[in-house]
């Protein structure tokens, strides 16, 4: 008889990983959120499979009245959970995207993507690219359905942004990249912003703000045992948290130099215990010439939009991506 699999990586508890290669991830009914369903009535949504071969789907949300006369931009919105965990279909995800669409005036699209570590990086990222790809055959009229009517009537190609949280402000950026270099073909469509909300990013070496002390809900005990554990469970064994992946100015990270970045808005809690990384990014390609500006929220901790999508902070942090959009949308 072979030995029972035993736990080799635990997550808080919410992701499990055994000896045998197995995981035991909580469902959304295990972790128990308490959050509910924000809906009065003015926000149509519908489910729609985006990625056949891995039975990926997104969220479609649109205004129920809108003017047949006025198109409204896209936005994507990436979801977090440290690449291991998350859904579309998270009352706080689907609250934020709700909250998103209302103040912001737009189509919004909330992709799945496959998760860690069943799915190592870059498949998060390649996921990201294949719902972009989704909507270039929406605007080319190459679905199956020729074109899904919300899309038709509603969304205006010219104007797209792509929002992301947390791992979903990872994926953001190495979309960005890889839409800057030129690997997807994207007219019509077009581009216009990244807006990256506290970007799960990493590295070997400890950040002034991972060392604390500090009164963020993310103590540095929950980044040891979550958000550097989730790093490794989404990451080739081999590799350290300097992988490109994680830390996009690692040392073998590509030279971002002469690579045409479309705008970026990065937005971040001033107690958060990543705030460091995210503001050493936004240096780091300022000082590369790249068009992008930083937020700071004083006093807020990590996903505040995410998880209170209707609190005052996050009016004002709406107000801030929806002055972003309509600076780049000339």
């Amino acid at each position: 008889m072979g030995s029972v699999p035993h736990i080799v990586e635990d997550c808080m508890g919410v992701l499990q990983v055994f000896s045998d290669g197995s995981v035991n991830r909580c469902s959304l009914t295990d972790i128990n959120f308490n959050i509910p369903v924000i809906d009065d009535g003015s926000v149509g949504f519908k489910d729609i499979t985006f990625d056949q071969k891995n039975k990926l789907s997104l969220r479609l949300y649109k205004p129920i009245s809108t003017n047949q006369d006025s198109k409204l931009p896209v936005v994507f919105y990436f979801h977090g959970g440290g690449f291991c965990l998350g859904s579309h279909k998270w009352p706080n995800y689907h609250n934020c995207c709700i909250r998103l669409l209302s103040v912001l005036r737009a189509l919004v699209v909330s992709p799945d993507y496959r998760l860690a570590p069943e799915h190592k990086l870059p498949a998060a990222i390649d996921d990201a690219t294949s719902a972009v790809e989704w909507l270039l055959r929406e605007a080319l009229g190459e679905s199956t359905n020729n074109r899904d009517a919300w899309i038709g009537r509603t969304a205006d190609f010219d104007r797209v942004f792509v929002l992301g949280d947390s791992s979903g402000g990872n994926m953001a950026h190495h979309l960005a990249v890889r839409l800057a270099t030129g690997s997807v073909q994207l007219a019509p469509i077009r581009v216009r912003g990244f807006v990256l909300l506290a970007p799960f990013f990493g590295g070997v070496e400890r950040t002034k703000s991972e060392e604390g002390p500090c009164k963020a809900t993310l103590s540095l005990e929950i980044l040891d045992r979550y958000s550097f554990k989730t790093f490794r469970a989404s990451i080739p064994v081999t590799q350290s948290r300097n992988h490109p992946m994680v830390n996009p100015f690692g040392p073998n990270s590509p030279n971002l130099e002469k690579v045409a970045l479309d705008s970026i808005l990065v937005i971040v809690g001033g107690n958060e215990l990543l705030k460091d990384r995210v503001e050493s990014y936004w240096r780091k390609l300022k000082d590369l010439g790249k068009k992008i500006e930083c937020v700071e929220f004083e006093g807020e901790q990590r996903g505040f939009l995410m998880n209170d999508s209707y609190s005052e902070v996050s009016d004002e942090a709406l107000q801030v991506i929806k002055r972003f959009m309509t600076e780049n949308s000339n």
